[in-house]
């Protein structure tokens, strides 16, 4: 029975680390996610909670894995952790049977699941998360409470911090079609021979003042009492969906530019706002300013935004700036940039570097080789990431090395 309950410990630990984890790298991913379910739902009211639930959620879910993974404080977070199921398994049946968001958000965008998938994926966490509770007894706390607290602190901590820097710069790691390095062009081919969406016609026909709904195979075409009256596209089966769809670049004056952004040759920056309302306006004179350099330099400098004629029109009255606006697509923007405004740049559709409206470069730290730059830049950030796994993976060595110092020396103490 340890055996087993070992292995369920570590399968939920790791899934719930895991899930936790990928939320809160990305905050903001997870903030729309319950803005969409309360909208499915008819309670828009509850947006504004929507980011601290986001930061609760995977604050939670990471410490609950971290403490059942080294086996602490065992009454609790076995309780949690079947709590948390006992909630989401039910929750993610009824999303399945109703489907009002295809994607739950358990595991951010480091993995889609569909509604039926995420809910097989909880039935078989649940299973483990039982074991692990019903479990809970057989082995004793060995190590001392002050460890116990230590390995708390840690992982939220951990988790708080991860939250805490994705959402003030970009998330720490881009699982989304538009990370750095990510080709837009070639993100929405659709390959040959992949599944396409298939579609069932229901036809609708009159007589004697009834309409009757008729499929394919049985619609009455030939039959003159029967007269036509409408027919309905109904989808049965998803098919292939390239990862980046629905994007494009338009206004009125100018009409599609989407072919052109995306084949120029030169540096091509796009400044992201979903909502011009809901911007932060702290960095716009430094926007202004790097809009005036690209512009010096024959670079293009583009906002995208999802905000109407009217919300341009007023934004630009209010902020005088040296750009045009293009309408996109309001979920691929925030695909695109989690920050609201976000820096894209690009070059033959390739994206070379991404910004939080916080990390704008200043036109005196860049220079004309903007590839060189980004490249250099995201080295940087890899290598601080690196350092930052290192660090963290080793304080958790040292956290497992003074709980089995504890234990052992608990047991020779006996």
């Amino acid at each position: 029975m340890k055996f087993l309950r070992t292995i369920c410990r570590f399968l939920v630990g790791f899934l719930f680390i895991f899930s936790g984890f990928v939320k809160a790298i990305d905050p903001m991913g997870s903030t729309f996610k319950f803005k969409d379910y309360f909208a499915a739902f008819g309670m828009d009211a509850l947006s504004e909670l929507a980011f601290p639930l986001a930061v609760v959620l995977s604050t939670l879910e990471f410490a609950i894995g971290i403490l059942i993974l080294f086996n602490v404080h065992k009454k609790t977070t076995s309780s949690l952790a079947l709590l948390f199921m006992s909630f989401f398994t039910p929750l993610t049946l009824i999303l399945a049977l109703t489907n009002p968001v295809s994607d739950c958000g358990c595991f951010g965008d480091a993995l889609i699941l569909s509604n039926w998938e995420t809910f097989g994926k909880n039935i078989i966490i649940l299973a483990l998360t039982l074991v692990v509770f019903f479990t809970r007894k057989i082995e004793k706390d060995k190590s001392s409470k002050p460890i116990h607290n230590l390995m708390l602190a840690f992982s939220l901590f951990i988790a708080l911090s991860c939250s805490y820097y994705s959402y003030n710069h970009l998330p720490l790691i881009d699982f989304r079609p538009y990370h750095i390095g990510a080709n837009i062009q070639d993100g929405m081919i659709i390959p040959e021979g992949v599944p396409t969406d298939e579609y069932k016609s229901i036809f609708k026909y009159k007589k004697d003042g009834v309409i009757k709904e008729f499929d394919e195979t049985n619609y009455p075409w030939q039959d003159s009492t029967w007269v036509y009256v409408d027919v309905e596209q109904i989808k049965i089966k998803d098919g292939y969906k390239a990862p980046i769809h629905d994007f494009s670049i338009s206004n009125e004056t100018e009409g599609d530019i989407t072919d052109q952004v995306l084949t120029d040759p030169s540096y091509t920056f796009l400044f992201i706002s979903r909502h011009l309302s809901e911007i932060d306006i702290k960095g716009i004179e430094q926007i202004n300013e790097l809009a005036s350099w690209a512009n010096n330099h024959d670079y293009n400098f583009i906002c995208l935004t999802a905000s109407s004629e009217d919300k341009i029109k007023t934004f630009k009255e209010d902020h005088p700036l040296n750009f045009d606006f293009y309408a996109t697509d309001e979920i691929q923007l925030k695909t695109m940039i989690r920050s609201n405004p976000g820096l894209m740049l690009l070059q033959n559709g390739t994206i070379l570097n991404k910004w939080h409206w916080q990390d704008i470069p200043k036109t005196t730290e860049i220079k004309a080789n903007l590839a060189a730059y980004s490249i250099t830049q995201h080295q940087t950030l890899i290598n601080k990431l690196v350092i930052l796994s290192i660090t963290t993976t080793l304080l958790l060595l040292i956290g497992c090395f003074l709980m089995l110092k504890f234990r052992f020396g608990a047991v020779k103490n006996r």
